[in-house]
């Protein structure tokens, strides 16, 4: 009974002891796990930091990225434009003006650019060509009569070609071909191929003087002789042709896109020209074919036209063999 009282009595002692150990350790896991915690929430916040910061700097990258591209591209689309000359305009816009020896004051419009990176688009241009003698055709045609002196051209010892009347106009497309390109020198010849559709008017006085007996002339197989002392016809050439065109040419620069152009080439008309033919019928007029005169009239009037239908026939025989107008051309030029 004593030894179950004493340790009754001992168990009670130890109990309050057993709880503040029990109770420490319960302090010191709860104080481990607290500090386990606070450090798993420390990690994280310095995670999250560094990932602000580091989302922080990628931003700040690719909006500096960003700027530099927006900076640099109107520098590189100027340097592209700069140094493609394809889409700049007018360049290759080229304007002529000059004179043809057979149509009168020549112009054009046309495009050729010869910085194309494209082996072929630099050799190749077109025109669009015109002239035309009317503002010129009266300086002109007192310059040919000038030439051809006071006396004319003389036919026959006394019958000659005086008073000459031009007019002439052409219009068309030409496309040119520059075999050597941009090359220095060789790169200004071409040859050139089109179409134009032009007209030529050449008027002139046939004028017969009375020298010895009369002035004799043939048409056909008679023979006439006019009385006066002075006798006027008149001859017509007319030309009315359109046809392929070909020919060459060459453009001299000079300084500053202003070129010299030369044009030579010839138009196969589709016709040659019309000659058409009248001297007048009078008293004085007469037909000597068979030695007596007898006046032109009646039946001897007939026998003239025939004989000039048949000495047209024969000239406009000779004419169609040529249907081919030239066209020679040489002005100034301003390439841009």
């Amino acid at each position: 009974m004593k030894k179950t009282c004493a340790f009754a009595l001992a168990v009670l002692l130890a109990m309050p002891a057993f709880a503040a150990e029990k109770s420490v350790k319960t302090e010191q896991v709860d104080a481990g796990a607290l500090t386990e915690e606070t450090l798993k929430t420390e990690t994280n916040t310095a995670e999250v930091k560094d990932a602000k910061d580091i989302a922080k700097t990628d931003d700040k990258k690719v909006a500096e990225d960003a700027t530099k591209e927006v900076e640099q591209e109107p520098i590189v689309k100027e340097q592209k434009t700069s140094n493609n000359p394809k889409i700049k305009f007018p360049h290759g816009m080229q304007l002529g003006i000059g004179v043809s020896g057979t149509t009168g004051l020549n112009g054009f419009i046309g495009y050729n650019n010869k910085k194309f990176d494209s082996f072929w688009w630099k050799r190749l241009g077109i025109r669009f060509d015109f002239a035309s003698m009317s503002s010129i055709k009266s300086k002109l045609n007192s310059r040919i009569n000038d030439v051809v002196g006071d006396e004319g051209i003389e036919l026959d010892d006394n019958l000659s070609i005086e008073d000459i009347a031009m007019d002439s106009k052409h219009y068309g497309v030409m496309v040119d071909i520059y075999p050597f390109g941009d090359t220095w020198f060789l790169g200004g010849w071409r040859i050139s191929g089109g179409y134009m559709f032009g007209k030529m008017d050449l008027d002139a006085k046939l004028h017969g003087k009375n020298i010895g007996d009369g002035i004799e002339f043939e048409l056909g197989d008679r023979t006439y002789r006019y009385d006066g002392a002075e006798m006027y016809g008149t001859a017509n050439l007319d030309w009315k042709f359109n046809g392929p065109y070909v020919g060459t040419g060459f453009d001299l620069g000079l300084f500053c896109g202003f070129k010299i152009y030369l044009d030579a080439g010839v138009v196969f008309a589709d016709q040659a020209a019309k000659l058409d033919l009248n001297i007048p019928v009078n008293d004085l007029l007469k037909d000597v074919t068979d030695g007596a005169p007898q006046a032109v009239t009646g039946a001897v009037y007939a026998a003239y036209e025939d004989a000039k239908a048949d000495a047209l026939r024969d000239a406009q025989k000779e004419l169609d063999k040529y249907p081919y107008y030239p066209i020679v051309k040489l002005g100034f030029m301003y390439r841009f």
